[in-house]
């Protein structure tokens, strides 16, 4: 088993998105459903191919020491990101923090805003599902304080008394072998204000973990006070935390690091879940498997080549196109535009990033090229790292990589919204 690691957490909780803390992972792979001690396939799309396939040498990994890798296929055990999974979603109080009004009101500032973000994200190949077996608060046995959660908190001991005691609180109601992973959507009025500090945390397939029904509690998210930033959005952006949280059970790394959202900003909900709505890196929908490998294309090759690209929010079409560097990293393009999730692009165009599979969460593994660099961006929404707004490139540009010989180069679009980029190795 992969030893407990804390990542490091952020420098400025209130314009960054929230702490995860991963462990070994454990899985059934035949339904999703968490199964103690049996380690097994994830499900997602790319873990189907062969390396000797042509995306062989697109599918970088990392070394076993990285706690949360960008490589593909992602490691064992983290919870299916296609088909149908089920979130056990409860509602949860203290003696010294009872919640306020009706615990569904609760439930109600995530879904079914939850489930639609999903949806759209995955082009509808994740059917995400949150039940509600108990509709009311479920009042834990100690007050909030008497738990010990804080920023960075470990499991033990104080989150590891929380899953007891929310898993004895429930189980006369809840058969836990019904649910691929746990959402603890905790009374806000538990802990400090979001503008203070993040307390919002998943735990990624814990084999430790209390085991209810027979089956370890091993993936859960646990979710605390809104993240308002004041601006009015709450109603419509607040719950985006969840799909950040949930993002980690599926095996996601957080791309912030200590310095903020400054690596890749608003173009990957695992960077910015606060503000305005945004998606995915294609690099991630891959490795959820929600693109075929006919969407994805491997430059590889040593003579210069052109390749297709049709918007990232669009269903069907060329996605993305990966430039190999060695078997732990290459750069990813890919083409964004205002729409689906994608609320704040305001430079449609292509994106470069590298992403670095020996990089661990929290530390850097993607890192987007600035097409203008100290523009200061083009957007001015709430909570969204300007600078970076900016970063896609246009018909004309081109990024180059000197010291790797690498050269990409948006060469063309045309009226139906397709872009043409050029990849050449020097």
């Amino acid at each position: 088993m992969q030893p407990s690691r804390r990542i490091r957490p952020r420098r400025v909780a209130a314009l960054a998105s929230v702490t995860a803390l991963t462990l070994a992972v454990g899985t059934s792979a035949g339904t999703g459903h968490l199964t103690a001690g049996t380690p097994t396939a994830t499900g997602a799309g790319p873990i189907s191919l062969a390396r000797s396939s042509p995306l062989g040498p697109c599918m970088i990994s990392g070394r076993p020491t990285v706690q949360m890798s960008e490589g593909v296929p992602t490691a064992r055990g983290y919870a299916r990101s296609t088909g149908t999974v089920r979130a056990l979603t409860l509602m949860v109080d203290f003696p010294d923090a009872p919640g306020p009004g009706n615990a569904l009101d609760r439930f109600a500032e995530f879904f079914p805003k939850t489930q639609e973000w999903f949806r759209t994200s995955s082009y509808g190949r994740l059917d995400y599902q949150a039940r509600t077996p108990i509709s009311g608060w479920l009042r834990m046995p100690k007050s909030f304080r008497a738990y010990g959660i804080e920023r960075g908190a470990p499991f033990d001991p104080g989150y590891r008394q929380l899953v007891q005691d929310i898993v004895a609180a429930a189980d006369p109601k809840v058969d836990f072998r019904s649910y691929d992973f746990l959402n603890v959507l905790v009374t806000p009025n538990a802990g400090p204000s979001a503008l203070d500090t993040v307390l919002s945390v998943s735990f990624a397939g814990n084999m430790e973990a209390p085991v209810a029904d027979g089956v370890s509690v091993a993936n859960a998210s646990f979710v605390y006070s809104r993240q308002d930033d004041g601006s009015g959005t709450y109603h419509r952006t607040g719950y985006r935390v969840l799909p950040h949280e949930n993002g980690h059970v599926f095996g996601l790394p957080d791309l912030y690091t200590a310095e903020g959202g400054g690596a890749v900003g608003h173009w990957d909900i695992m960077s910015e879940d606060w503000g305005a709505n945004n998606d995915l890196l294609g690099w991630h929908k891959w490795k959820l498997g929600w693109l075929d490998a006919s969407q994805v294309r491997c430059a590889t090759g040593p003579d210069p080549s052109e390749y297709a690209l049709t918007p990232l929010a669009g269903e069907g079409g060329p996605k993305l196109v990966f430039v190999p560097l060695d078997r732990r990293s290459g750069y990813a393009v890919e083409l964004r535009t205002r729409e689906g999730n994608d609320e704040t692009v305001c430079r449609p165009g292509v994106l470069i990033y590298k992403v670095d599979a020996d990089v661990d969460t929290g530390m850097g593994p993607v890192k987007v090229h600035d097409s203008h660099e100290d523009s200061g961006g083009c957007t001015r929404s709430p909570n969204v790292h300007a600078e970076l707004s900016d970063a896609t490139f246009v018909p004309g540009e081109e990024f180059r990589d000197t010291k790797r010989g690498v050269r990409i180069a948006v060469v063309g679009a045309d009226v139906g919204g397709e872009y043409r980029v050029r990849v050449s190795r020097e």
